[in-house]
């Protein structure tokens, strides 16, 4: 990856990012003959913004040349302007209008996110116009944008409109230690229907959500309804193929000085949203309109990542039945004082999560031939889909050496969340150490997963050494070394070279991907397995 910046009497900002990798076969991996005509490939991004009083105009080239890397949308090809705008903003007057490609979000993102992740290759921005009001005293803010979403260098066949609204109840509710909001969103997707006349030109997204605060609590519900939608790719022989949907979204949380509990619960029954009809579905998360994390706890290990969970939130009927999920996550969180017995001399941190995810408990009949096809329960718990219980302990055991135990008990249902075969049990520990001496510092880090089935049990282990202030050097490995398939008892082996300077960073590294899922917040895409060089480059000024 590369990133340079740099900002020109404070008026224009230039950014420069490109990712590069040249692919390789070992012994064991090796690229299909489709991929291997184009072993180097490289994702590249420039982006400049310049600021005239209110004004900032924005503007992004974007080049994948030869190819995208592997496993990107093929939207995602050649060299082009991929985003361009205008914004004006007066503080003052509370008022921000946009014209070009814009990003948004209304609430917590079920109803509409508009954003990028390069690292997960989403680029789903509107082109066309977005306006912003927010009176002096900020009681009320309005929103209204319109305009087609961007896929790759072309735009989707949907047209896109939108209106929010939050108003803040402090003022109205006069009690003390309480600040209180509601707020009210509205979408809609018009897209011909030439290619089904059955199909719906437009869907509408209507949502209402309510955020309270009080003393050391704090809620956040939101309500969803989405009109007849297309489930699948629409084709004349799927005349039944168009559903509502609907969201719930509650999130819980108190906080106190060594204490604290976040609960989130929610349940989504066919409730995806697509300015395209026909991406309706796709692995690259093109044409996606809205926000659907999945609720469990994001870890940063390896190994606790291989059975990952993403929300189901679509009704199907073919080759599975099921109209979405249910479920829960709690994370609770306490300080043992130090100096104390168990809190010893720094003090003990202690955080416990606990995810619970279903599909929703229904009846289903004949899809082709019933036009009401299926039933569910609003709040029975259906089939389970995933779960999880983690615990994670840090403290030090001297002013130089931070310690961490983890242990993550997992259950994945491979045939719900990925559609294959079977079912998991895995259990996970992780042992961190990192060990500071006066100008240098170590980092070691053992990691073991004992699973009943699928890849079998894995092994981990991450050494890293930070010397000399700016460079440290690195080797990872994972070993898969119980798969049943003796083939695939591989080293995912990495090892790399760092030199970072203030803001500039340089990374080199050679080694193996582990195929598989790749998550930011929640949301994921599938890597393929592969082997290769790669180099990052990063700078800001």
């Amino acid at each position: 990856m590369f990133l340079f910046s740099t900002q020109f009497f404070c008026q224009l900002t230039v950014n420069l990012e490109s990712n590069s990798q040249y692919y390789i076969d070992d012994d064991k991996i090796k690229l299909s003959e489709a991929e291997a005509s184009h072993r180097f490939r490289s994702n590249n991004y420039l982006n400049m913004n310049y600021k005239l009083k209110n004004f900032t105009f924005g503007a992004q080239l974007e080049s994948y040349e030869p190819k995208a890397l592997l496993n990107y949308s093929p939207a995602f090809k050649e060299t082009n302007l991929a985003t361009y705008s205008i914004n004006y903003n007066n503080e003052k007057a509370g008022i921000d209008v946009t014209l070009g490609h814009f990003y948004e979000q209304f609430g917590s993102g079920l109803a509409l996110r508009l954003w990028e992740d390069k690292q997960l290759g989403i680029a789903n921005s509107l082109l066309g116009g977005k306006i912003k009001y927010t009176d002096p005293d900020q009681i009320i803010t309005l929103k209204a944008l319109a305009g087609k979403q961007r896929s790759g260098f072309t735009l989707t066949d949907g047209f896109i409109g939108g209106l929010d609204a939050e108003l803040k109840l402090d003022s109205l509710m006069k009690i003390k230690n309480l600040r209180s909001a509601i707020g009210l969103s509205y979408v809609n997707k018009y897209e011909n229907n030439r290619e089904n006349a059955l199909s719906p030109k437009n869907v509408e997204v209507y949502a209402s959500r309510l955020k309270m605060e009080y003393s050391k609590f704090a809620m956040e519900f939101e309500y969803l309804y989405k009109t007849k939608d297309n489930i699948k790719q629409v084709t004349v022989l799927d005349p039944n193929n168009t559903f509502s949907g609907n969201a719930y979204y509650l999130n819980l949380s108190y906080a106190a000085d060594r204490f604290g509990i976040i609960a989130n619960l929610r349940r989504l029954e066919n409730f995806n949203l697509y300015s395209q009809r026909d991406q309706i579905g796709n692995i690259y998360h093109n044409a996606v309109l809205d926000y659907l994390p999945a609720l469990t706890k994001q870890y940063d290990y390896s190994l606790a990542n291989i059975y990952v969970y993403q929300a189901q939130p679509r009704l199907s009927f073919l080759p599975q039945k099921k109209s979405g999920e249910i479920g829960s996550q709690f994370d609770i969180f306490y300080k043992i004082r130090k100096r104390t017995f168990l809190g010893g001399k720094y003090g003990v941190d202690l955080s416990l999560n606990i995810s619970n995810w279903y599909g929703l408990k229904g009846t289903y009949r004949n899809y082709i031939n019933d036009n009401n096809n299926y039933k569910t329960d609003f709040l029975k718990l259906g089939e389970k889909y995933y779960a999880d219980q983690s615990i994670d302990i840090r403290t030090k055991l001297k002013d130089s050496w931070k310690i961490a135990f983890v242990f993550i008990n997992q259950y994945y249902n491979t045939y719900r969340t990925e559609e294959t075969v079977g079912e998991v049990k895995a259990k996970t520990v992780v042992l961190d150490n990192i060990y500071k001496f006066s100008k240098s510092s170590v980092k070691l880090e053992l990691q073991h997963q004992w699973a009943d089935s699928y890849h079998g049990n894995w092994a981990a282990c991450l050494a890293e050494y930070n010397f000399k202030k700016n460079w440290s050097v690195f080797i990872n490995d994972l070993y898969n070394y119980g798969n049943p398939d003796k083939e695939k008892q591989l080293h995912y082996y990495t090892g790399g070279l760092v030199f970072r300077k203030n803001s500039f960073r340089v990374q080199a590294s050679y080694g193996r991907q582990r195929g598989g899922l790749l998550c930011v917040g929640g949301v994921c895409r599938f890597v393929p397995e592969s082997a290769g060089l790669s180099l990052g480059v990063s700078a800001s000024y």
